[in-house]
């Protein structure tokens, strides 16, 4: 008897199996689905173990986005009668899954058949278990066959413990595409010692080892080591200064672990988990819906295409097939892609570089669009190279001809192409943009681009919101009113009602009210509704509802709240004292007064809705959000921020117009704007006009206009992109899903560490604190830097070129070189040496005042005219030389005469350039800066009496020629500054 009562209870258990309740847990996943609300709450038992049936037996099975099964789901929790034999599909070959299915079925229908026939005593219970035992063999056989449950499927919707997740990170990695992975020691030592620059002194080095000159090959192999170190040095603390403030930067993920929706940091995702996504948020992984709400997928990250599309959680298996492209799928969101509305869940297939993303990321990594900084760069270092490829054969021949020693002129010339070459920029700009993102993460601000400095210093025009930077963002619900603008705690109710069950992305809105209705608990009572289902907001419709069952009324609400115009072309009626009225013309101007007035007191209105609808029902769109009736209106103020004058006057003073982009009314957004001082002229711009312009009347009017209310998020994109295109440099600042079309569009897309996922990933710089304020501060060290990267071009290009006129002159005319190529490389070396510290040189107020942009045309008219001011000195030097000190007959004499000069002078014109004012007396260089070039100039007045002389071929000077050297000194800077000052008036070069 015993033994029929486990085959009853066998036959129950696997007709359950069969039908795939309880392949694994049961019903926990469908209970947290019905917790997060993607089920209603007395169904979700049944529709999530439906649900369960297909992630789990159905895909174990076989199963494809076709539709083939091999197993016939029986109905969801039943067992407790005979399983009807299943049936091939008929669609094609059994698989070993199937195949399994089938005897499983069959199966337990013999285990019911013996069961009725052992209790009936028709047959041996002994006879019936050896029945039962043999055709289980065959099974087991069939089941030791099949392959290993993929993680993924294993997992459905029932989630991760913490032990699980940490076994898949080990063994799939982070979930991270290809990017610039860190660099460590030695392939940073390869890439440096890669450096055309340096292989040209290594190869210097050879030829004078080549030719038994010990002393030359061991300086300039020093030189290279040395310039090699810096290099490395300096860019690994770049490197990791960059590491230590994006990890200042957080972005996560929604997920189910050991049970409970937690947030977790994207890279931690694994194959397996549970994600939830709503609006605002970044799919984070390549995922399988498994439950969805009216959910809207941009995808034109991957396509191009800025048309959201609509995902659904149901139809296709968890492997793709060859039936199309995986972003057709419709029920496959892939990583990168943004949620515009709706929510849904979703299993993890594939994280990292294994996604459709991920492997797209591999090449896009490879080759990194240049930003206009990285083109300014290479322009100038393109200049250069054209005047060494010019300037250095003609010394090489020059001197070959003259000199009759073709390989002293091929050691000279490589010399002078080393001196003609800015070899610390790399290294220069790598430590003023690091140090500056470091100086930039103390003021708020966060730079995740470094070549974002400069665009951030070149903006001369920021778009933002209103909300968060004129205003506080501490929206609060003052007033719950009905239709005649008195306090009714009803619609507090609904209002509470409707925020507290949508599972898309809670806004301020959202919160306040919420906020206002936990301190109003004795006089609402949310918890006797019930939720059915939802219709996400979207910036199209501009509302959003929640489907309801109000338990003691027994009746099924839909409650829709959202902007005021939106709600009001819903409504047919409206509440008035309990009864419900038509709404006729004289009303809806009533209306419209109450509206007005509470706008022009500050406040932001949102109108709410309501109406009865079938219970029966359990899947509404936007199409039932019509004759509905207006309960009331609910007013939120944000009042102004304290400081948001200020800052809007200093960006002014510092040459930054605000324009207001939003998606407010224009008469909240108007007294805002009053409120703070922003003068928008004589109209706000609304978005409805906008879209009746054309692109070229657009660009005429965003010029003249400030403020633009009640834009879409296309139009704040297109109003950026008109204003790039009339040469501005733009900056935009936005924290929302609305935002990321903009973000995109502008110089430098701006956001905040609290913005959605979508906006963040779109932005290059991120403000720790929403404040105006704090980007002024940013925007000022982007100056600086950008100004200390120039100063450097300019000392270095412009001595460089003067050298070039100095020694093509010296060697037409002398019998001997003008200086030895060791010098050269040690009066380079020392040079450079003393700019070392320019990413820490003061900037002048003159300079962060206004906008700055990279203009290599100024560059070049400043070369070429300061740059011939240092040769006309040089040949002074020259003719000093050989007429005073008669230094005809003595190369050793000439050559340190003209070193001693060429390193002072280079190092003085250092303080002259840095500035636009008058060095040392109006503006002072930073003490780092002072020290270098102090300790240069000392070593350069040592050398010529040092024990090193005799090895760098320098001899002792004569007393007669420090006074005469420190007269051309003072010429030499009091004619560059001459014309310096003449180039800033003339040209308006800085």
């Amino acid at each position: 008897m015993q033994f029929t009562h486990a085959l009853i209870r066998l036959k129950d258990f696997l007709g359950a199996c069969c039908a795939g309740s309880i392949f694994r847990l049961g019903p926990r996943p469908a209970e947290a689905l019905a917790g997060a609300g993607f089920f209603p709450a007395q169904e979700s038992r049944s529709r999530a173990a439906q649900r369960h049936t297909f992630f789990s037996v159905g895909q174990a099975a076989g199963q494809t986005s076709s539709g083939a099964s091999g197993v016939q789901a029986g109905p969801p929790l039943a067992g407790n009668g005979p399983s009807t034999p299943a049936t091939p599909a008929g669609n094609g070959p059994a698989t070993p899954a199937t195949e399994f299915g089938y005897q499983l079925q069959h199966f337990s229908q013999r285990a019911h058949v013996l069961a009725s026939l052992a209790l009936n005593k028709k047959v041996p219970a002994r006879q019936a278990f050896l029945d039962l035992e043999k055709l289980w063999q065959q099974i087991a056989e069939l089941g030791q066959a099949l392959e290993e449950i993929p993680e993924a499927v294993k997992s459905a919707l029932e989630g991760l413990t913490s032990i699980e997740a940490e076994e898949r990170l080990e063994k799939h990695g982070l979930n991270e595409v290809a990017h610039e992975k860190k660099v460590g020691v030695f392939a940073r030592l390869f890439l440096a010692f890669k450096n055309p620059l340096v292989l040209l002194l290594l190869a210097l080095a050879t030829v004078s080892y080549l030719s038994d000159d010990i002393r030359a090959t061991v300086v300039i192999s020093a030189m290279a080591f040395l310039s090699v170190a810096l290099r490395v040095i300096q860019e690994a603390k770049a490197d990791n200064a960059a590491e230590q403030l994006q990890a200042m930067v957080h972005t996560t993920a929604t997920v189910l672990r050991d049970g409970v929706r937690q947030e977790v940091p994207l890279k931690h995702l694994v194959p397996g988990d549970v994600v939830f996504l709503s609006a605002g948020d970044m799919v984070p992984a390549d995922v399988q819906l498994a439950a969805s709400k009216d959910l809207f997928v941009n995808q034109a990250m991957l396509t191009g295409e800025a048309m959201p599309v609509e995902k659904y959680g149901a139809g296709a298996g968890l492997e793709v097939d060859g039936s199309g492209p995986t972003l057709e799928r419709p029920n496959i969101c892939l990583m990168g892609t943004n949620v515009e509305s709706g929510s849904g869940a979703a299993v993890v297939i594939t994280t990292g570089t294994k996604t459709y993303f991920g492997s797209l990321a591999g090449s896009m990594a490879q080759v990194r669009t240049a930003t206009s900084f990285d083109l300014g760069i290479n322009k100038f270092t393109w200049l250069m190279i054209r005047f060494m490829l010019v300037m250095v054969p003609v010394v090489f021949v020059i001197n070959g001809v003259m000199k009759h020693d073709w390989s002293e002129a091929f050691m000279f010339a490589l010399a002078v192409a080393v001196g003609l070459t800015p070899e610390m920029l790399p290294m220069i700009v790598t430590v003023c943009l690091s140090k500056g993102a470091l100086a930039m993460s103390k003021r708020k601000v966060i730079v995740k681009r470094l070549s974002a400095i400069q665009n951030l210093g070149a903006v001369d025009v920021l778009c933002t919101d209103k909300t968060g930077t004129l205003t506080r963002d501490e929206i609060i619900l003052e007033k719950h009113l009905d239709v005649y603008g008195d306090e009714d705690d009803g619609i507090l109710e609904y209002a509470y009602v409707n925020s507290l069950h949508q599972t898309g992305l809670k806004s301020a809105l959202d919160r306040a009210v919420l906020h206002s209705g936990d301190e109003h608990a004795e006089a609402i009572h949310p918890e006797k509704y019930e939720k059915i289902d939802e219709v996400p907001f979207d910036f199209v419709r501009r509302r959003m509802s929640v489907v309801v069952h109000d338990t003691e009324a027994d009746s099924t609400l839909l409650i829709c709240k959202g902007a005021v115009e939106e709600v009001f072309a819903s409504c047919d009626t409206c509440l008035s004292h309990g009864q419900v009225i038509p709404l006729d013309d004289t009303f809806r101007e009533r209306m419209v007064d109450v509206v007005r007035e509470l706008n022009e007191d500050g406040f932001r209105v949102v109108a709410l809705g309501y109406k009865a609808v079938d219970g029966s029902r359990r899947d509404f769109g936007s199409a039932d959000e019509t004759g509905l009736i207006l309960a009331g209106y609910l007013a939120f103020l944000d009042p102004p921020k304290e400081t948001a004058a200020l800052a809007i006057a200093a960006l002014a003073t510092h040459g930054i117009g605000v324009k207001i982009l939003t998606g407010d009314n224009n008469i909240v957004t108007a007294r805002t704007c009053r409120a703070v001082g922003l003068d928008f002229g004589d109209r706000i711009v609304l978005g409805e006009e906008l879209g009746r312009l054309s692109d070229e009347e657009l660009s005429v009017l965003v010029e003249k206009a400030t403020v633009f209310a009640k834009l879409e998020p296309a139009q704040k994109q297109r109003i950026v992109t008109a204003l790039r295109q009339n040469g501005h440099v733009v900056g935009f600042l936005g924290d929302g899903i609305n935002d990321a079309p903009a973000l995109r569009a502008a110089d430098v897309g701006i956001s905040v560490d609290t913005a959605v996922d979508i906006a963040k990933e779109s932005a290059d710089i991120i403000l720790l604190e929403k404040s105006l304020l704090v980007l002024e501060e940013g925007v000022i060290e982007g100056r600086k830097v950008f100004n200390n990267i120039t100063k450097y071009i300019k000392m270095g290009a412009s001595s460089n070129f003067g050298n070039m006129f100095s020694v093509l002159g010296a060697s037409a005319f002398l019998p001997f070189l003008p200086m030895l190529p060791l010098q050269i490389l040690v009066n380079n070396l020392l040079y450079d040496f003393s700019q070392t510290a320019i990413p820490t040189d003061n900037v002048d107020e003159d300079f962060v005042s206004k906008p700055k942009r990279w203009g290599i045309e100024s560059i070049k008219k400043f070369i070429l005219c300061v740059g011939p001011i240092s040769s006309i000195f040089d040949y002074g030097t020259f003719f000093m030389m050989l007429y005073v000190f008669n230094a005809w007959d003595s190369p050793a004499l000439f050559q340190t005469g003209w070193f001693v000069e060429s390193l002072l002078s280079q190092t003085m014109i250092v303080h002259i350039i840095r500035t636009n004012k008058i060095p040392f007396l109006q503006s002072r260089a930073s003490l780092p800066l002072m020290l270098t070039t102090g300790l240069v100039c000392l070593i350069g007045l040592w050398l010529p009496f040092s024990p090193v002389a005799a090895q760098l071929g320098l001899v002792g000077l004569p007393a007669a020629y420090w006074p005469l050297l420190l007269g051309m000194l003072f010429c030499y800077a009091a004619l560059t500054q001459t014309v310096k000052l003449w180039l800033l008036k003339r040209f308006s070069i800085e």
